[in-house]
């Protein structure tokens, strides 16, 4: 069995999980005053996180957003334009839910591919 290797944060939870060929990324937002900007910092972050197991974010696979409001799905759709290649998207699963921040419109998690 492999070793699972663990990105700690300060939090009660890691940013991702290695173990195996997969990495489970963890929650991830962004921050500012607009959803375009939150959700580009939430998807800036999961890139970083994925550098640091040297993946490139091209790796993943499936991925779940979770929005506050459902309004802003359309946005999110041109943005998954902007960072995944064309016909290429990972599998994803969108969700409203209400956030415990308030000022939180949008989180992202996933799980990537890691094998070369």
């Amino acid at each position: 069995m492999s070793e699972i290797q663990h990105l700690a944060t300060p939090f009660s939870y890691s940013s991702a999980v290695v173990a195996g060929d997969y990495a489970f990324i963890a929650l991830h937002r962004g921050f500012g005053d607009d959803f375009e900007t939150q959700c580009k910092g939430a998807l800036d972050g999961i890139r970083q996180t994925l550098e640091r197991i040297e993946v490139p974010l091209s790796s993943l696979v499936k991925v779940t957003v979770w929005i506050k409001h459902i309004q802003d799905l359309p946005a999110m759709e041109k943005l998954f334009t902007e960072y995944f290649e064309l016909g290429r998207y990972p599998a994803r699963m969108t969700a409203t839910t209400e956030f415990y921040d308030p000022d939180c419109l949008v989180m992202v998690e996933g799980i990537a591919f890691c094998r070369s």
